[in-house]
């Protein structure tokens, strides 16, 4: 996602303006309406997708996973409910 700052507005926001950054997006800045600059989060040579993840959890973007889950339980059989079904459907 690109964001585009005026100078007179990216030096009044400058802290919005990093906070877009530390989230990984790239800002543009303009004057006079036309784009002069860029600011985006630096690449890190050695990302592990452990540490990926664990920065994706930390901003939010993703829910870890319950440790523990119950696996599914099946309802109880009723003979003929698959014909019903489809008949239903017109198959």
């Amino acid at each position: 996602m690109r964001l585009l700052y005026s100078t007179y507005e990216a030096k009044a926001r400058f802290s919005e303006v990093l906070r877009h950054v530390r989230e990984g997006r790239t800002v543009t800045i303009s004057y006079r309406g036309e784009p002069v600059a860029e600011l985006r989060p630096l690449r890190r040579e050695t990302t592990d997708l452990e540490e990926r993840l664990a920065d994706l959890e930390r901003r939010g973007i993703l829910t870890p996973r319950p440790k523990h889950r119950e696996p599914m339980k099946l309802g109880t059989p009723v003979p003929g409910a698959l014909e019903r079904f489809l008949a239903d459907r017109g198959e």
